[in-house]
């Protein structure tokens, strides 16, 4: 990968920092995992939080101390924002400084329940756009990176976290075009605001998104299939895979996807914020800008080669244009940040 970096800035020497933190972070929470099970048979009531869609677990903290604190030796001057600091009340303002956005345990509900699809994601916004992306699921030993303008890679890592083989470029799937919505497989999630009105939306919206028309389903999109991995960061990562078509979500935080944001852009996919916004052209196409970034809506599509007749960025807007027309319109609860 080229080497770009001022005086402010080392983006390589950034990235390099953030993958051993990731690979720290996901020993952690290994180990987490490990001391969870010992305790769960005789303290389960405590180790869960109750009358919600999510859990909470002590690893959360352990895990989002170390990264905090690994940073501010090696970079004092940076900003830091984090799911758990922001739970406990410190601001989250996006502003040109190097920033550090964190999520210890993007899954929260999968590490509690040993359904292997959470990672530790660490992004790096700069001048307030993403920058530098890491995502790391420790227990398939899976490690996604990207840096602005040099590519986005997957290594696989041994049981000592040293690589094996050589980083695979993003997309691992050739890139194909993409038709219409019918031909997608698209993610989405159930999420932690279970109430009414939202509830309602979001079934009379998948309800759209799989059925088929010609059998009654009024608005029917008749989607190739649906997943729902419950991990912002890792369905993001599926997308820039080629594995996803498309991930869409109401309701998750900045820490998030701001690191899977970059990891999709770098392996040609788009990011884009609200409907609304989408829709009224308010935003540009495929700018994770700090209201993008912030605003709690998000629509992920992967890279669309060109066909005949039309550009794949092209394809890409179209595909967002007719999910977007599919879903109807529902705001994110602040019914807390954990997954």
């Amino acid at each position: 990968m080229a080497a770009r970096s001022n005086a402010d800035f080392d983006g390589q020497e950034v990235l390099a920092f953030a993958i051993e933190l990731a690979k720290k972070a996901g020993n952690a929470i290994l180990q987490g995992s490990q001391n969870r099970k010992a305790k769960a048979e005789a303290d389960w009531e405590s180790l869960t939080k109750k009358n919600t869609a999510d859990l909470v677990t002590e690893t959360d903290q352990a895990v989002e101390k170390l990264v905090k604190e690994t940073i501010a030796a090696k970079y004092p001057t940076h900003k830091f924002i984090g799911e758990e600091s922001w739970a406990a009340g410190e601001e989250a303002k996006l502003d040109d400084a190097p920033t550090w956005i964190v999520d210890p345990i993007d899954g929260t509900t999968n590490f509690v329940t040993g359904f292997p699809f959470c990672a530790i994601s660490i992004g790096v916004a700069y001048k307030q756009r993403p920058v530098i992306g890491v995502v790391y699921n420790p227990f398939l030993r899976r490690l996604y990176s990207a840096w602005k303008g040099n590519g986005a890679y997957l290594e696989y890592l041994d049981e000592k976290g040293a690589q094996i083989g050589q980083p695979s470029k993003l997309p691992l799937n050739p890139i194909f075009p993409l038709s219409s919505l019918r031909h997608a497989v698209v993610a989405v999630e159930w999420g932690s605001d279970r109430t009414k009105e939202t509830i309602e939306k979001k079934t009379l919206s998948f309800a759209r998104l799989c059925g088929n028309p010609e059998e009654g389903v009024q608005g029917g999109q008749f989607v190739r299939g649906v997943r729902s991995i419950g991990s912002a960061a890792l369905s993001c990562c599926a997308v820039a895979e080629g594995a996803l078509d498309l991930w869409q979500e109401v309701g998750c935080w900045a820490w998030d996807v701001c690191a899977g944001a970059v990891i999709v852009q770098e392996a040609g996919g788009a990011v884009v914020g609200s409907k609304q916004a989408f829709l009224s052209g308010a935003s540009k196409f495929n700018d994770v800008t700090p209201e993008v970034l912030q605003g709690r809506k998000y629509v992920v599509i992967r890279a669309i080669a060109d066909s005949e007749g039309e550009k794949g960025i092209d394809a890409q807007k179209r595909i967002i244009k007719d999910f977007y027309g599919a879903l109807e319109d529902w705001e994110a609860k602040s019914v807390g940040p954990s997954r």
